[in-house]
């Protein structure tokens, strides 16, 4: 077991793994589109549902409540929100969404499997999401698995996030670790180009949010149709 990610970082098990959160550990996308309804309606919208909430969720609450205000993820609409608008809506998707937080939410398949199985081969795992830090923390515990992460880095706890390489750098840098030692597994390009800027080996599932585009085609370094390839 493990004898790829061995392979692909160096031929030694990674110094560190860093996880993506929504849409590579969980399918958050029933919780957040039954929020964002709630918050379309409160302002005398039309429910946008499940299916089209899927292709907007990624890149934090902010953009996805902007999304969902346009009814698009085309950059040319999202820009037509206006501030005041996404603050008065932002704040009742807050709201909707602590209360809907990890109710419907869950693991992917093997998900469980592999953080035991990598936490007795004593490899570190942390959290970097761009998801807001106060709502990843919930999740994570509603969902059994906040005790194998050492850290949990949330989109608001620095000045950037991925895309930026940012957050993997401030995990891995005080600790003086090797970057091409270093492996970040999630579902975007934010991802893949995060892990790419950063130095650290890059790991994409192909089931998670990437905005309707295949997550192959931002070339991840290992591309994964199921969790538990990780430790094959």
């Amino acid at each position: 077991m493990l004898q790829e990610m061995t392979r692909r970082c160096g031929g030694r098990l990674p110094q560190l793994v860093a996880f993506d959160l929504d849409g590579t550990l969980v399918d958050s996308v029933p919780d957040l589109a039954t929020a964002t309804d709630r918050m379309l309606q409160a302002l005398g919208r039309e429910p946008a549902g499940e299916a089209q909430v899927r292709g907007w969720v990624g890149n934090g609450a902010a953009m996805l409540v902007r999304r969902a205000l346009a009814g698009s993820a085309e950059p040319e609409r999202v820009a037509t929100v206006t501030e005041p608008l996404l603050e008065s809506a932002l704040n009742r998707f807050r709201e909707y969404y602590a209360a809907e937080n990890g109710l419907r939410s869950t693991l992917y398949p093997g998900v469980t499997e592999v953080l035991a199985l990598l936490r007795e081969r004593e490899v570190p795992l942390v959290v970097i999401t761009n998801k807001p830090k106060p709502f990843a923390d919930p999740l994570l515990e509603k969902l059994d698995i906040a005790r194998y992460f050492q850290q949990v880095l949330g989109g608001e706890c620095l000045p950037r996030r991925k895309p930026d390489p940012l957050p993997l750098q401030e995990v891995a840098g005080p600790l003086g670790l090797i970057p091409a030692r270093c492996l970040m597994v999630g579902d975007s390009r934010n991802d893949v180009e995060a892990a790419r800027a950063a130095g650290w080996v890059s790991a994409a599932l192909t089931y998670g949010y990437n905005h309707g585009e295949p997550v192959a085609n931002c070339g991840p370094d290992w591309l994964l149709e199921d969790f538990r390839e990780l430790i094959l």
